[in-house]
């Protein structure tokens, strides 16, 4: 059932891309039936389809799929018997967010309403049932597995159990904080920049070169280069934008180029190429004034400073993050920096950067580092000193140093031992109906079980 939970996130996901397609399969005949609520097989073929075309490196069948949607059902049933409430705004605020998604995916609206055939408005009617249904599973799912914990007794049993030999190789791993302090450029640069903007701006203005040419040879925001420097923005995703990119592209009328700005990320002028409501399609392009190595110099020694009133025990670490770190992702939460795999705190040397595994060289847990120059991912250039905060050694998996990795599969399980006895007690109380197609299908003996029994007691 644990295989059956993740792949219901993914199977919805998998079926609201589908209905975006203009494509369908034609077959739509129940696949099943739980209470008033039915599966049609279209959803499911569909939902197999795009998993493929979006290459999943495994690909859920039928069985998997028709699960996940009787689960989802069920939990939906229940939550309508136990009045759980689900309000009309969070599910705009749902739907806000995924066509968002699917306008980010595609490129633009125009693009995305010509492929489901239907306006932003009409796809939004089309999945406010499904959102709803999701929004009251996963209430229900909450509700079902509130109060679930765990014990350092049950952590031990459950660890016990595994064999010596089956027990996990973890390779040497760090916790790592650190403070970065971005040198400022002198105001030449930043004028010499500014003047580069300013006449990129009058090129377009004059018909001479596109905007989004220019943005393609010279803008220094990789991660939209190559598109023109294009972004899709909504005005309520505050918390995703520098404030003052979102609060000038809103303030444009479309076509028109706003005059350079500055945002955390360097030196800006930004294009509105559309806008309906609080949604935007903007191009901008972004240039990073360059620091010498004066500037450079100057924050290698205020955080030479920093370092030696810690170390002097003036104030903490922390303390010395929350007051001079420049960088917002970590800036509160100690300066710890987090693996972009798991979103723990456990990092690798492979997946460190050169310059941050020279740095480490010679380091003794609960060392600081001197200041280091570097180049950050969104180039950059940028000073930090680091905190070495524990390291283990590589080593087979124990509860002196793995007791939360232990405890979180513990709690998976007990979770996974929580919904089946939930679904075991609760699934005779609700009329289901199964498809004879999906007779093979072992992972629904539970479901069908239920069917049998129904009937007899007719």
């Amino acid at each position: 059932m644990k295989k059956v939970f993740i792949c219901s996130l993914l199977v919805f996901g998998a079926m609201i891309m589908a209905k975006a397609q203009s494509k369908k399969f034609l077959i739509d005949n129940i696949a099943a039936q739980v209470g008033d609520k039915i599966i049609l097989r279209s959803d499911i073929l569909n939902a197999i389809a795009d998993y493929k075309r979006q290459g999943a490196p495994v690909i859920p069948d039928q069985c998997d799929i028709l699960e996940s949607e009787l689960i989802r059902k069920a939990l939906v049933l229940q939550a309508q018997r136990d009045s759980l409430v689900v309000t009309d705004d969070e599910i705009e605020a749902l739907l806000d967010n995924q066509v968002r998604g699917f306008i980010q995916m595609y490129g633009t609206q125009q693009i995305l309403e010509e492929i489901a055939g239907k306006t932003v408005y009409q796809i939004k009617d089309d999945f406010r049932p499904i959102f709803r249904e999701r929004k009251l599973a996963d209430q229900m799912r909450g509700k079902i597995l509130d109060g679930v914990r765990v014990t350092p007794v049950e952590v031990k049993a459950f660890y016990d159990k595994i064999p010596k030999d089956s027990l996990a190789f973890y390779e040497s791993e760090l916790e790592i904080s650190q403070i970065i302090v971005y040198p400022k450029p002198n105001r030449d640069v930043e004028e010499y920049v500014t003047n580069q903007l300013n006449d990129m701006k009058k090129q377009v203005e004059n018909g001479t070169k596109t905007f989004e040419l220019l943005a393609k040879l010279y803008s220094q925001d990789p991660g939209v280069k190559e598109n023109g420097g294009q972004y899709n923005l909504n005005r309520n995703d505050k918390g995703m934008w520098d404030p003052t990119f979102l609060s000038t592209a809103f303030r444009l009328k479309e076509g028109q180029i706003s005059n350079v700005f500055r945002s955390k990320f360097g030196l800006h002028i930004l294009q509105l190429v559309s806008r309906s409501g609080d949604d935007a399609v903007v191009r901008h392009i972004l240039r990073i004034p360059t620091v010498t190595e004066d500037e450079i110099k100057d924050a290698k020694n205020k955080l030479d400073s920093i370092r030696g009133k810690i170390q002097a025990g003036a104030f903490t670490f922390n303390e010395a993050v929350n007051k001079h770190s420049d960088d917002e992702n970590s800036k509160f939460n100690g300066g710890a920096i987090s693996n972009k795999q798991d979103g723990s705190n456990y990092l690798t040397i492979d997946g460190l950067d050169k310059d941050m595994v020279t740095l480490l060289k010679g380091m003794k847990v609960g060392d600081i580092s001197a200041p280091q120059s570097f180049t950050d991912e969104r180039g950059r250039n940028a000073v930090r000193m680091i905190l070495l905060k524990s390291r283990t050694e590589p080593h087979r998996e124990n509860l002196k140093d793995d007791y939360d990795r232990v405890a979180k599969r513990v709690m998976e399980e007990k979770k996974e031992h929580v919904m089946r006895k939930w679904f075991a007690e609760h699934i005779p109380g609700y009329y289901i109906n199964i498809d004879k197609d999906f007779a093979g299908c072992k992972n629904l003996e539970q479901w069908r079980h239920s069917v049998n029994n129904a009937t007899a007691a007719q």
